[in-house]
């Protein structure tokens, strides 16, 4: 168990992704209301798939492709029951006796697994995990025959884009239910508004007179049930080392946890497990996810760069959780373990770190705190804690969840209580230009410098800004005019076509020769880019970075909220303008 967590909060694209760049090996079991389907990795690449569905198999799906008659599959089937302990692959059989087409058997085991990850991307509940010490499945889902020397294997990212259209055709045609659905405020009906009323220009939004405007500047800032085939067996398997009294114990503690559900309406955090011990891991795993708290496990350390990247681009609170250089298994000695939290500090100041350390290690635990852990946590060890081993480790497993949830919700209320004010304030809005103010003062109250980009067809426009030309606490600074080509791939240009917001450290060349040789380029190479979108095209580029100041922990997820608003409100009042233009003189329109 090297690699868990919850599909609620780390999508099944974003855990193939993350598993194809690190070049990891291992099945992949993803577990959801339906049932349970793998996905088999060797170096990063899918190498088979098994549906949770019996009917999905590679000869029926060769079947229904024309690549072989029903004859033929029954034949190849009553052959692999006659082998006995010599059985094949079918995918072997069929291609030893010249039934298949070599391109034709690839292509059904490619849509093997597209069929799988389609199936898998309408979960938006479940666990995953990912057993390094398994490459192997049963044999009609063995891709690459061993007696054959043929190796079959499929490029992550083409299944991964492929299953992504089939998807969306599938959701476009209606043949695809989702598990839930999320209701959302609907857009006024623009139906009856020509394409080109959404050419927006500058003086649309306002742009030209945004200083005679007066500045405003808002502050804006379920748990699973155990999925185990048996918690008990599963306790009995990771904690050999336990004897029977403790293993009774723990299964005690667990169990109790596993009947309490978290509270209606507790809002989820994140956390990053990183520790070699299996049944620690799945303790904290699972007393976290009964607080409501998503956590996610890896004893590799090349895991966390990319982790902490996926969790800072969704914002929100994400912990960092080291476990002791003194738990069994650790792969780095003290010296190494303290490198790697100042290294986490320093590249990712987002995440919140907390140090496990044994008690025979203080000198270790203080250095945690100079180097920026935010709380260092004892460790139970039997060689400190003697027979109170299991009961000190039952008290860290019980104080820890408290410890994250309290951290959670520190400003947790404020900042919801100045997201509803905020919306109050932008529904109230009638002008365009107050909107897009509104907007751009949002992001400059949580960074210090923020800047408003123009989309053209092929180039943005930098447009006014606060915190770059004068103090962040000033008026808003004139109009820049640079314009920054879109020709090329960047993060600006994937912002805009993918309609999504990016957050995270960039070494962007486009930024780096167009915009900060105009507005400096910050202390550090964190940036947000927040699209405005209205009648589904973006219109502009929020930009904010931490200016000369390092980067803190930002609640993105709020922003985004705030900028969907904004394009809502925006379409409204775009809407109303055009109404009252067309309206006869002298007849009241809609205010």
């Amino acid at each position: 168990m090297s690699f868990t967590g919850d599909l609620e909060h780390l999508s099944i694209v974003d855990v193939i992704q993350l598993l194809h760049a690190t070049r990891k090996s291992g099945t992949l079991t993803v577990r959801g209301r339906k049932g349970e389907s793998q996905l088999v990795f060797n170096d990063g690449y899918i190498i088979s798939a098994n549906h949770f569905d019996n009917s999905v198999r590679i000869g029926n799906i060769l079947v229904e492709a024309g690549a072989i008659s029903r004859e033929v599959l029954d034949r190849a089937l009553q052959e692999q029951q006659q082998a006995g302990a010599g059985r094949k692959p079918l995918v072997a059989t069929l291609l030893e006796r010249c039934s298949v087409r070599k391109e034709d058997a690839y292509r059904g085991l490619e849509a093997l697994i597209e069929l799988t990850v389609v199936e898998i991307l309408t979960w938006r509940r479940g666990t995953f995990d990912l057993d390094v010490n398994r490459v192997t499945v049963s044999d009609e889902y063995r891709y690459f025959p061993e007696k054959l020397n043929e190796e079959i294997t499929l490029h992550t990212e083409n299944v991964l884009m492929d299953a992504l259209r089939i998807y969306d055709e599938k959701k476009r045609d209606g043949l695809l239910i989702e598990e839930e659905f999320s209701v959302g405020d609907q857009a006024p009906d623009l139906a009856i508004m020509e394409p080109d009323d959404f050419s927006i220009s500058a003086d649309d939004l306002g742009l030209g007179d945004l200083d005679q405007i007066e500045r405003k500047i808002p502050q804006v800032f379920l748990g699973l049930e155990d999925r185990s085939p048996s918690l008990q067996r599963t306790i009995q398997e990771l904690g050999a080392d336990l004897s029977d009294k403790e293993q009774e114990e723990l299964f005690a503690f667990l169990g109790r946890l596993g009947n309490t559900a978290p509270a209606a309406g507790t809002p989820t955090l994140s956390a990053i497990l990183f520790s070699p011990d299996d049944l620690f891991s799945y303790c904290v795993t699972t007393v976290c996810r009964q607080a409501g708290i998503s956590v996610f496990t890896t004893n590799d350390e090349q895991d966390l760069a990319p982790l902490a990247q996926q969790f800072a681009s969704r914002g929100g609170q994400t912990t960092l959780i080291l476990d002791s250089p003194a738990s069994p298994g650790f792969p780095l000695p003290a010296e190494d373990a303290a490198r790697l939290l100042r290294r986490v500090r320093e590249h990712h100041p987002h995440l919140a770190l907390i140090q496990l350390a044994s008690p025979l290690e203080p000198a270790f635990a203080l250095q945690a705190l100079k180097d920026g852990a935010v709380a260092v946590f004892p460790r139970p060890v039997r060689e400190a804690s003697g027979d109170t081993f299991l009961e000190d480790t039952l008290r860290l497993l019980d104080a820890l969840p408290l410890y994250l949830r309290r951290r959670g919700s520190d400003g947790g209320e404020a900042a919801m209580a100045q997201l509803g004010k905020t919306f109050m304030e932008l529904r109230a809005l009638r002008e365009p230009p107050e909107i897009a103010l509104t907007l751009l003062g949002t992001v400059a109250g949580t960074f210090e410098r923020a800047l408003t980009l123009i989309v053209r067809e092929d180039e943005l426009i930098a447009e006014r800004s606060i915190g770059i030309r004068s103090p962040r606490g000033a008026c808003v600074s004139p109009s820049f005019g640079t314009r920054i080509p879109l020709d090329r791939p960047s993060v600006l240009r994937d912002a805009i076509e993918k309609r999504a917001a990016f957050y995270g450290e960039t070494d962007d060349e486009i930024l780096k020769g167009y915009l900060f040789p105009i507005i400096g380029a910050p202390l550090h190479p964190t940036v947000i880019l927040l699209p405005l979108v209205c009648g589904g095209k973006v219109i502009a580029l929020i930009y904010g970075d931490f200016g000369h100041k390092g980067a803190a922990p930002v609640r993105t997820e709020l922003l985004e909220l705030v900028a969907g608003e904004a394009g809502l409100v925006l379409e409204t009042a775009l809407y109303r303008r055009k109404r009252e233009r067309k309206a006869p003189e002298g007849t009241a329109c809609d205010r």
